[in-house]
Parts: C-alpha cells; sequence; structure tokens
C-alpha cells in the first residue's frame, strides 16, 4: 500500500543538511544514516583539532569534520530528489 502524502521536499533536505551534519537524513528518515554522518564529523573534527597546532585556522584544525559534513550534504540532497521525483512521477502517472 502506497502513501499519497509527498515525501520531504529536497530543498528542506538540502537546508537541514546544511544546517546540522546529519539533519537532512533524519528528515528523510534515515536517522541511523544521519546519526553516522555526525558522529564522524565530530569524531573527525576533534581528530584533526588535535593533531594540528593553534597556528592553523579554525577550518583547518576542524577540516575532518567539516569534510565528512560536505559529504553529507549532496547525499541527503541526492536521496531526497530522487525519493521526490519518483514521488511526483507517480502521481502524474496516476492522473492519465
Amino acid at each position: 500500500m502506497t502513501s499519497n502524502r509527498p515525501p520531504v521536499h529536497p530543498y528542506v533536505v538540502l537546508a537541514l543538511a546544511i544546517l546540522l551534519p546529519g539533519g537532512g537524513h533524519v528528515a528523510l528518515g534515515l536517522p541511523q544514516r544521519g546519526f553516522g554522518f555526525a558522529f564522524f564529523s565530530l569524531l573527525l573534527a576533534l581528530a584533526s583539532w588535535h593533531t594540528t597546532t593553534p597556528d592553523h585556522s579554525f577550518v583547518g584544525r576542524s577540516a575532518g569534520g567539516l569534510f565528512v559534513w560536505a559529504l553529507s550534504i549532496p547525499d541527503a540532497y541526492r536521496i531526497a530528489r530522487l525519493r521526490y521525483e519518483m514521488w511526483r512521477r507517480g502521481e502524474a502517472q496516476r492522473d492519465e
């Protein structure tokens, strides 16, 4: 049985993913994936923070975490866009 309820709009997911690592995935109903991205963002940010010197900038000191966060953004958007388009096309086929 399929639901007529539309999935979360991809732009909402994109905004959540930009604001908080893993936030877009949680909004999509993938909390394990979202919390995994959040956990590894924090873990790698701490690891890179402790392996750099205070002479580096904030971005340089937390580069590991920012990298994982940056990877999570297009991943969440891609999943949201695919779900949204599949739902939209399903609606279009039912209208025909």
